[in-house]
């Protein structure tokens, strides 16, 4: 058999199916609509993945006889509210101690110069002078340009600021219509599809489910570890403790990367207030602990149906989608990753292959 023949019986067996057309140009037309509309659309993105996680709210509120309407306004409420707390009760907290980190900060570079500057003493032959020289002037020289530069960015980012707040008004319209609306919105979706899509439905429906447990999950995960990080540093005494406590918790978005990456500051933080005492240990160890059940604990209970991905594929789908669409592509890459593997599993083929098991 040619080469061709081959290529043939392949593209028939793969794409012969109608549905599977149908379901190959509605992945094309949503990629092509997210990398070119997907910033115009942010509102209404951010108020899908909120329905996502509140749905469940209101279907237990439905589930306790109150009439759909009004529980969508009372998780709208609660939605605003704690939107509201979180703007009036944290976010100056959080701003404060990022001033007071900037003011430190020039003590800390000061800090780590004077470190540099005895491993240079003690061992030479190690650490030399002139390369701890040259670091000490490039930082020298860095945290002289970064005052301006942080100001120059400020002043950049002004004309933002409508955007954020016209950002902030209509990601609750969205939400709201969403969470009352949706089985219309899915009926004007389904007026274009066949008649027959039994491949769809499978699709569609797994799909939902993951979003949804998986939306719900993650903001849980965020919470409880951000709190607990809030918490346990506190009790040690740790500087800018809800400033690290909130990166980590938000850490927790992108998986293994998210939680390497956040060690940094949170160990930085405690060797500079603490140096190399039991105090500082205790912040390091009491963060590997929380870390450690985060990931073998926490993410098991909340995650369990999407917990099977091979860590490659998760590693692979947040640098693919984060490429893509920056910090919504990283929060999404488990779910797409799900997506893509329902797909996989579900794609109609004329001729299927038979089962390992249940081979002759």
């Amino acid at each position: 058999m040619s080469a061709g023949q081959i290529l043939l019986d392949w593209l028939n067996r793969v794409f012969g199916h109608a549905e599977a057309l149908v379901l190959l140009a509605l992945i094309a037309i949503t990629m092509i609509f997210l990398l070119t509309l997907g910033v115009y659309v942010a509102p209404l993105l951010a108020g899908l993945i909120f329905a996502f996680a509140l749905n469940g709210l209101v279907v237990r509120l439905v589930q306790w006889n109150v009439p759909r309407l009004i529980a969508i306004l009372i998780v709208l409420a609660l939605f605003l509210g704690g939107f509201v707390g979180l703007a009036i009760g944290i976010l100056p907290l959080v701003s404060a101690q990022l001033e007071n980190l900037i003011e430190q900060l020039p003590k800390a570079v000061i800090a780590v110069q004077g470190f540099l500057e005895r491993m240079a003493t003690n061992n030479p032959l190690f650490v030399p002078e002139a390369l701890v020289s040259t670091i000490n002037q490039s930082a020298q020289e860095q945290l002289t340009n970064w005052a301006a530069q942080l100001v120059q960015e400020l002043f950049q980012q002004l004309p933002n600021i409508v955007g954020l707040l016209l950002f902030f008004i209509l990601v609750p319209i969205a939400l709201f219509f969403f969470l009352k609306d949706h089985r219309v919105l899915v009926g004007y979706f389904q007026a274009f599809l066949p008649t027959e899509r039994p491949l769809l439905n499978q699709v569609g429906v797994e799909t939902l489910e993951q979003m949804g447990s998986y939306v719900r999950g993650k903001l849980l995960e965020i919470l409880i570890v951000g709190l607990v990080c809030y918490v346990v540093f506190s009790l040690l005494g740790l500087q800018f403790a809800l400033l690290l406590s909130l990166l980590v918790g938000i850490s927790v978005i992108i998986p293994f990367v998210g939680a390497a990456v956040v060690t940094l500051p949170v160990v930085a933080v405690g060797l500079i207030q603490f140096g190399w005492t039991w105090e500082f240990f205790w912040v390091v160890a009491c963060y590997v602990v929380i870390q450690v059940l985060d990931g073998n604990v926490l993410v098991p209970l909340l995650f369990a149906e999407t917990n099977d991905l091979h860590p490659i594929v998760i590693i692979t789908a947040i640098l693919t989608f984060g490429g893509l669409w920056g910090i919504w592509g990283v929060f999404f890459a488990i779910p797409l990753a799900t997506f893509i593997r329902a797909i996989i599993h579900g794609w109609p083929t004329k001729t299927k292959i038979p089962e390992v098991g249940n081979a002759p």
